[in-house]
């Protein structure tokens, strides 16, 4: 599905997953913002004992963080698809939350609305 076009805070957030990715060269980067308008920025974790992908990772650090709920998410990848957990990760911590999948470029490939 597509929705509305990113506002300055979501290129925040799309930005900020762009770099988590490029700052240590992972297959994905992630970053989500809170009800305040704090923001949590992740890559991709691939270790032999613990696998997490960029968007979990975010919304862990932001709930860990004591987030009661997130306004919007984004996630940058190679990648074409979603997966679904990640998006049960983000709705579970914000159901009326927009997500973002762009591009490594930025380019908006898909906006999911709630």
């Amino acid at each position: 599905m597509s929705g509305a076009e990113p506002g300055p805070e979501d290129l925040k957030i799309i930005t900020l997953a762009r770099s988590a990715r490029a700052r240590v060269a992972a297959a994905e980067g992630a970053a989500v913002r809170d009800e305040t308008g704090r923001t949590y920025a992740a890559s991709a974790v691939a270790l032999p004992s613990l696998r997490l992908s960029a968007l979990r990772l975010a919304v862990a650090m932001a709930v860990s963080s004591g987030a009661a709920s997130l306004e919007a998410a984004a996630l940058v990848s190679d990648g074409t698809d979603l997966d679904p957990a990640d998006l049960a990760a983000v709705r579970d911590a914000g159901p009326a939350a927009v997500i973002f999948h762009t591009a490594t470029d930025g380019t908006v490939r898909e906006t999911l609305l709630p």
